[in-house]
């Protein structure tokens, strides 16, 4: 854990949204606040990815309070924020640049939505050579309609998100592992 890299992906006001209806993981950020916790108290480097949506109806948009960090986890003054336009926080950013001159060092990823910005995120890092690790209890889903019109609940969308990056983009793990001492 010495050289990883925090990353937290839209921690934003715009996820309260009544938009993206029922989640699961009511602690999400709590146990995001706690890995933010441990990175500070040593020094470790913190990425905070902040979702500047350019679509007229998106809660994300800037000028609006959903753009705003929410106060468990937002950056501290000196924190790396960097801005993103799309759902990876590799494309069209200067992240990529930024590890490339810590030297390429292990990534931890975790925010919201699970599905969305945070796979987008992990697959791209992964694609990329990072080492990723993804802690399953420090993010968040929630009910999505398939294409048939079935309803799949936040926690099946969780599972099935997680179990599709374990191993080939990521290690897939929990708050507690990541923060026990070696």
């Amino acid at each position: 854990m010495t050289d990883d890299v925090l990353i937290l992906v839209d921690q934003q006001k715009a996820m309260d949204h009544p938009k993206w209806g029922p989640r699961n993981n009511p602690d999400a950020e709590k146990n995001i606040a706690r890995l933010l916790t441990e990175w500070r108290s040593r020094q470790m480097p913190i990425v905070h990815v902040k979702h500047d949506s350019t679509r007229p109806d998106s809660p994300f948009r800037p000028g609006q309070e959903g753009n705003d960090f929410l106060p468990l986890t937002a950056p501290l003054p000196g924190e790396t924020v960097v801005a993103k336009k799309v759902h990876s926080a590799f494309i069209g950013t200067d992240l990529p640049a930024r590890l490339e001159a810590m030297g390429r060092p292990p990534l931890v990823i975790c925010g919201v939505l699970l599905a969305n910005s945070v796979e987008a995120t992990v697959r791209n890092a992964a694609n990329l050579g990072f080492s990723v690790r993804l802690p399953a209890d420090a993010c968040w889903s929630c009910d999505k309609r398939d294409l048939r019109g079935r309803l799949w609940p936040a926690e099946d969308v969780h599972q099935l998100t997680l179990a599709l990056l374990e191993g080939e983009y990521a290690k897939v793990t929990t708050v507690g592992e990541i923060l026990r001492p070696s």
